[in-house]
């Protein structure tokens, strides 16, 4: 596909979605250029999956506007969205099949022209010893690396992964972080929510604040205490709002 802007994987503005008990996201303006990683960090509820499944085209905006790669989702043929991978909240994978078939499967479905994918991919998540094994019968954190495998393998220009990190151990930790390098190293743009403040210092170049279902600022990843910048801006931001 031909992008009208490469520069700039992803490009929300002033996106709104509210819900009935009065939650949701609020005016969200971002950007995700090609070839950084950017961190969505903020408290349970502050609406980071909310935000990333308007981003994706799994709700519908009440207002504003998501583009992928310059072309606006509403609008955007089903074979655009080849280019996006993803893991929002649960990873997805056909339980009674093996990883290998379900990577298989992926492929497949993906158009990928690329015969040593599934192997490669494979290997970087450290899922050898599991490859030819049901998925039914893996631990939560292999099922992870199985649904993070799915949405990287076909390397995708944009990725969008909602708490990645959850469930899986050091060794998991550190084989995402290298596979996300390798993304943008080939220009991708990669939004990832997490809570774990120290690996977000670690993996983003730049880190942006949600709360309350608005983006409400920056942290720098070499902030010398990122936890007491994060919680001082949300609190600032809940006393502004109580105020209001």
């Amino acid at each position: 596909m031909t992008s009208k802007n490469p520069q700039i994987r992803i490009a929300a503005q002033e996106v709104t979605r509210q819900f009935a008990n009065g939650s949701g996201v609020f005016a969200a303006d971002l950007k995700v250029h090609a070839g950084e990683i950017v961190a969505l960090i903020g408290l349970n509820g502050a609406g980071k999956t909310t935000l990333m499944k308007l981003l994706l085209g799994m709700l519908k905006p009440d207002s504003g506007n998501v583009e992928i790669n310059g072309r606006n989702i509403s609008s955007m043929p089903a074979a655009d969205w080849k280019v996006v991978g993803h893991v929002i909240e649960y990873p997805l994978a056909y339980p009674e099949l093996t990883v290998r078939q379900n990577l298989q499967l992926v492929s497949r479905l993906r158009d990928s022209n690329d015969p040593h994918g599934t192997d490669v991919i494979i290997k970087e998540l450290s899922l050898g010893m599991y490859a030819d094994r049901g998925v039914r019968s893996l631990s939560l954190g292999n099922r992870q690396r199985v649904g993070l495998a799915s949405a990287l393998m076909h390397h995708p220009e944009v990725v969008v992964l909602d708490e990645p990190t959850n469930s899986l151990d050091p060794a998991g930790v550190i084989a995402l972080r290298d596979a996300l390098h390798r993304c943008v190293a080939r220009g991708a743009g990669v939004l990832v929510s997490s809570h774990h403040l120290d690996e977000v210092s670690r993996l983003a170049n730049r880190i942006l604040v949600m709360n309350g279902g608005r983006i409400i600022g920056q942290l720098p990843p070499g902030e010398a205490n990122l936890e007491h910048a994060f919680f001082e801006l949300v609190r600032q931001d809940d006393e502004e709002r109580n105020k209001s």
